[in-house]
């Protein structure tokens, strides 16, 4: 299975199980035997930069015992889970870094009309169950262009968000829209640069309306990472990691220097998580991300 057929089936379990935040607490999965990276208790963080890690790259582990390894390194927040699993990081001391379940799927979002009633009902719903929850960042896609132009999908996403981003800032809830790659992993994806990303927050017009800048996939679409961060920090809320190319670990192995990039992270303010979304190779996955994390804590 391809590495996006797994997070679109990972988004796809999410958004099944979703509806059961309004019904109180989940069954927590037992455990036995949870594999461990060498170091038990990693090098005491610098508090720079907020660690995260994307479940879904890491769906061979339950979700408890993600979050039992994720705390050893000084992660604090973990990416793309619903709220069915909310009981089970809260259980454990962690964080929902990056919400999701209320979106359809990556292909059919907002930039299409006929789906805002669906996604307003859905988005409706999961603010509130975020806020409850007290977590703040929501995850949102564009849709596909399907033959639409821009300027039509920049309408057509401000004008549907705009009908709930009053509630997202009543509930203290941030909407974010992931950019994706249209060149190589999600063809026809009409949020696929940043400077399109940055125009419908400014239609928007709203500080609880981000972007969620996917290192990884702005590398192929656009490359000039750190000029663009450099220069469109206000309207980033969040960052994902992967190495290019390949989508795997983001050590020497790739094109990227990510402390570079962690450096110009850190030096625009930003406060918020950066999640670790890459698909590890080695036979030690968890040692995968504990280097990661290092590589990161600049």
């Amino acid at each position: 299975m391809t590495s996006e057929n797994s997070r679109r089936k990972a988004i796809k379990n999410i958004v099944a199980g979703s509806a059961v935040a309004a019904i109180g607490s989940s069954v927590l999965t037992s455990f036995t035997n949870i594999p461990s990276t060498q170091n038990q208790t990693s090098t005491a963080l610098k508090g720079n930069i907020q660690h995260a890690v994307c479940r879904w790259c890491f769906s061979d582990l339950s979700v408890e015992q993600l979050c039992i390894e994720a705390k050893k390194m000084g992660i604090t927040g973990i990416d793309l889970v619903g709220p069915k699993d909310w009981d089970t990081l809260k259980k454990n001391g962690l964080f929902s870094s990056m919400c999701n379940g209320a979106e359809i799927n990556l292909t059919d979002g907002w930039n299409n009309p006929q789906y805002h009633d669906t996604l307003i009902k859905n988005y409706t719903e999961h603010i509130d169950y975020v806020s409850k929850a007290g977590y703040k960042n929501l995850i949102c896609f564009s849709g596909n262009r399907k033959g639409m132009d821009d300027e039509t999908g920049l309408k057509n996403c401000a004008e549907g968000l705009k009908k709930v981003i009053g509630l997202a800032e009543k509930k203290g809830v941030v909407l974010q829209m992931e950019l994706l790659n249209s060149k190589l992993n999600h063809k026809d994806y009409m949020c696929d640069r940043t400077s399109w990303g940055v125009e419908l927050c400014k239609r928007i017009g709203s500080p609880n309306f981000k972007l969620l800048y996917d290192i990884y996939h702005m590398q192929i679409d656009e490359g000039d990472v750190i000029a663009t961060i450099k220069a469109n920090s206000a309207y980033i809320g969040h960052y994902h990691t992967a190495g290019v190319p390949g989508r795997h670990e983001i050590d020497d192995t790739q094109e990227l220097y990510y402390p570079a990039i962690m450096r110009a992270i850190v030096a625009t303010g930003f406060k918020d998580f950066v999640a670790q979304e890459f698909i590890p190779t080695a036979k030690d996955k968890l040692a995968s991300l504990q280097k990661a994390i290092d590589i990161c804590d600049v």
